[in-house]
């Protein structure tokens, strides 16, 4: 199991300047991948082709990009312009997000999100790829080509949580990124449902990255507190809620990766015995149990 660390969104002029520190401090320590959410902030796609261009070696990813307010063709122009921006190390997570953003942030109609992803993957994957495109759906259409000097596919991991889209993240990306996914529910769930879809369409095992807030420290019952409050809401959000009670947890705090480094180590090898293929650390205690998170996951990382 691959180890990577999910960059923190950062604000002001500087940003940028700041992501790129981010970046490369994540590739001096050893880490093979770093990832960045699309919240409000920067552009996680552009954001990342700026920051990681002078940083070789590191695979930089989207943990996700919602699929809603672009265009496939726009999102793969977007993808294929940030992987040629970082030598073919990028590589492009997507979601569907959630209907309390898509239809009350953005106002698009969130009624039929399996249908939309379907659609939308016609469209965005044979374009990753490099191929022209004829498609005219329900919910989209695109007929194009692109002329983005890829030498290869960009790599595509789609947001996976229910039966319907892990069969779509089997069938037509590379895999699943999860997001407050716990490990009894990756073995007993994800890993089954995934690999049994790419195995019937004849497709490649699945890569399943699995992100989770994650805290080296001696006061575990502080470090939950804080989890608590700071992933409050995503114990609110349905797709996330379904996978905690799948998991049988009360929220978000007691799924993160929280204690010392042997509590932390366990939890580890529990989600790689789980099927993680890459574990994403999402760090969120702040001064010397930051500093401490990061030294024990950089040493798990060079394992």
């Amino acid at each position: 199991m691959r180890i990577g660390v999910m960059l923190s969104e950062r604000s002001g002029a500087d940003a940028l300047g700041k992501l790129a520190d981010d970046v490369r401090r994540a590739a001096d320590d050893g880490f093979p991948s770093a990832w960045l959410s699309q919240i409000f902030g920067v552009d996680a796609i552009t954001a990342l082709a700026v920051a990681g261009g002078g940083v070789p070696g590191i695979e930089l990813g989207t943990a996700v990009v919602p699929t809603y307010p672009r265009h496939p063709a726009v999102m793969a122009q977007q993808a294929r312009t940030a992987a040629l921006a970082l030598d073919g190390r990028f590589t492009l997570g997507i979601g569907l997000s959630h209907q309390v953003v898509i239809e009350g942030v953005y106002g698009y109609d969130f009624g039929r999100p399996a249908r939309h992803m379907d659609e939308y993957l016609s469209v965005l994957a044979p374009l990753l790829a490099g191929e022209n495109v004829s498609f005219e759906g329900e919910t989209l259409k695109g007929s194009l080509g692109l002329t983005v000097g890829n030498e290869g596919r960009v790599p595509l991991l789609l947001a996976a949580l229910g039966p319907k889209m892990l069969k779509l993240a089997a069938e037509r990306a590379d895999g699943t990124v999860l997001w407050m996914t716990g490990p009894a529910t990756v073995r007993e769930h994800i890993v089954p449902t995934i690999t049994a879809a790419a195995k019937a369409a004849g497709r490649d095992e699945p890569r399943i990255v699995c992100a989770l807030p994650t805290c080296v420290t001696s006061d575990p019952d502080r470090a939950r507190e804080q989890a608590a409050q700071t992933f409050a809401m995503y114990g609110d959000l349905p797709s996330y809620r379904a996978m905690m009670d799948r998991e049988g947890v009360a929220g978000p705090a007691d799924l993160a990766v929280v204690g010392d480094e042997d509590t932390v180590q366990a939890k580890l090898e529990e989600l790689a015995a789980a099927g993680v293929t890459d574990f994403v650390a999402a760090p969120f205690m702040p001064g010397e149990e930051l500093e401490r998170t990061r030294r024990f996951l950089a040493a798990a990382a060079a394992r």
